[in-house]
């Protein structure tokens, strides 16, 4: 996902407000090798990003960002929302360099709810882990995770090892650890 960048001066409260007045976003760029850069989005070309983007992904969606002198590759690191408006107040992205791992939460995607014997018989889905934090080179960042759930009976529960997981990622969690479980309804 490509997105244009702009530089702004540090500290002042003033242009914050001045920059949110105007629709844009602002924010912070800021890496292992690199120093903080203070930054700016503008407002529409990233609400055009987020509502392309399917829900949930966008931990793991890499992004190029573009200062009109160079280009860099980085991932969302943290966001905060208007409380009452939920409209984006501040971005912070974390350039991502090709030999340096990273630490990201892949979220994880349940398959054949619809189908599942355990559901069909009254029971329902309940999704303990939604994310699998991991550790991998940023060229091996997992969109999504998925799961099938197709044969789970009432009472029976699917763990991080039934997820196929590359040999590139390493999931910094225990294998045994229950992502969905089918409970009886009381």
């Amino acid at each position: 996902m490509k997105l244009s960048v702009f530089k702004r001066t540090a500290g002042k409260k003033s242009e914050i407000k001045k920059i949110r007045r105007e629709g844009n976003v602002p924010g912070i760029l800021y890496g292992v090798k690199q120093e903080v850069q203070n930054i700016y989005i503008k407002g529409d070309e990233l609400q055009a990003i987020f509502r392309g983007l399917k829900s949930g992904l966008l931990p793991t969606t890499i992004f190029e960002l573009h200062d009109g002198h160079k280009l860099v590759r980085a991932i969302v690191k943290d966001i905060h929302y208007h409380p009452t408006q939920y409209s984006v107040e501040h971005i912070d992205f974390v350039v991502l360099e090709d030999k340096t791992p990273v630490n990201i939460n892949v979220p994880i995607q349940i398959l054949g709810a619809a189908d599942c014997p355990g559901i069909k018989l009254g029971g329902f889905m309940r999704q303990v882990i939604r994310t699998l934090k991991v550790n991998c080179l940023p060229k091996d960042i997992p969109q999504e995770f998925t799961l099938d759930i197709r044969d789970l009976q009432v009472a029976q529960s699917k763990r991080l090892s039934d997820i196929s997981i590359p040999e590139s990622v390493r999931p910094l969690a225990k294998s045994m650890n229950e992502v969905a479980v089918v409970i009886a309804k009381r």
